[in-house]
């Protein structure tokens, strides 16, 4: 099995896909076999791992201003894709920001309804009117989104909702707007309204299971030298990662990413260039742990953990 190809190709489809299912084979005479697997469709075929990964998350803020500009610096340096639309010039440019991926300039009433957007965008709604706050916030509702914000004093988010109401959406959809936006610190000026809309961002992200690989481990795997993906693949007990954390070990020992530091990333390390280093490419190693071992190998407390080796040469 060609395991860099295949994260490789991995890479390749989440550049084009929302969301990309694999399994890969735990046990029995065909254990390392890796697949890409059709869409909500279960694998039957031995012991299989299944993963959904997801490409990143593309981050959408509708308005220039400056809390969107605060915003826009802080959500780049978490690695999400960020998109920017405005409808004046001078605020919708890529000389104001130079770090986002995409700026639009474009009419919110006339324009946004027919711009398209990866399903499940995390929205952002920080426009300087309440007019096209509330356009782009009916508009959004019809799509799938994984997360809607709104910039806003209580009494227009309340006046919001219920002209939401009125134009016939349910009360359950429009209870997950998170309007005011942000976690509530206490934010005043821009910048800390910015660090109050990126935590909350980073909270919904958090809440569900999105598997990803990582820039680090794909920047491991263009390494030219033989190595290893490293994956946790079962987790009991408290660690600092859990179950689909990856790590890529290449043959002279450089690590990219991470499954949780401690002792137990170094003893995987080492199995991990000692497997480059033999004809085996494919093996699971479980880590049973007391209470002593998990202090000595950086778990909170007992548990398991199994992990799984891939080395490509």
């Amino acid at each position: 099995m060609d395991y860099r190809s295949f994260y490789r190709e991995l890479s390749s489809r989440l550049e084009r896909e929302t969301a990309v299912r694999t399994g890969t084979v735990l046990e029995g005479e065909h254990a390392g076999e890796k697949m890409f697997l059709p869409p909500r469709e279960k694998e039957e075929s031995g012991e299989v791992m299944e993963e959904t990964f997801f490409g990143k998350i593309h981050v959408v803020l509708c308005g220039g201003g400056h809390v969107s500009l605060a915003a826009a610096k802080i959500l780049k340096l978490l690695d999400y894709e960020l998109t920017v639309i405005d409808d004046r010039e001078e605020f919708a440019s890529i000389q104001r920001f130079s770090m986002a991926d995409h700026v639009l300039c474009l009419n919110f009433e006339k324009d946004f309804a027919g711009v398209l957007f990866p399903a499940g965008a995390y929205y952002v709604i920080l426009t300087r009117g309440h007019e096209h706050d509330y356009t782009c916030l009916e508009n959004i509702m019809k799509r799938p989104y994984g997360y809607l914000g709104m910039i806003g004093s209580r009494s227009k988010v309340r006046q919001q909702k219920e002209k939401l109401l009125e134009a016939g959406f349910l009360k359950e959809q429009i209870d997950t707007v998170h309007a005011p936006i942000g976690l509530p610190i206490g934010g005043q000026t821009p910048e800390e309204i910015a660090v109050s809309i990126a935590a909350e961002i980073i909270q919904v992200k958090n809440r569900s299971s999105r598997n990803v690989l990582e820039e680090a481990v794909k920047e491991g795997l263009a390494c030219p030298e033989a190595g290893t993906v490293v994956t946790v693949v079962e987790k009991e007990g408290s660690s600092p990662r859990g179950k689909g954390s990856r790590m890529v070990v290449t043959k002279s020992g450089k690590i990219f990413g991470t499954i949780g530091g401690g002792a137990i990333e170094y003893r995987a390390a080492q199995k991990a260039v000692q497997l480059c280093e033999s004809k085996t490419s494919f093996a699971l190693q479980q880590y049973d742990l007391s209470n002593a071992e998990a202090a000595d190998l950086g778990m909170v407390c007992g548990g398991r953990v199994k992990v799984m080796f891939e080395t490509y040469r």
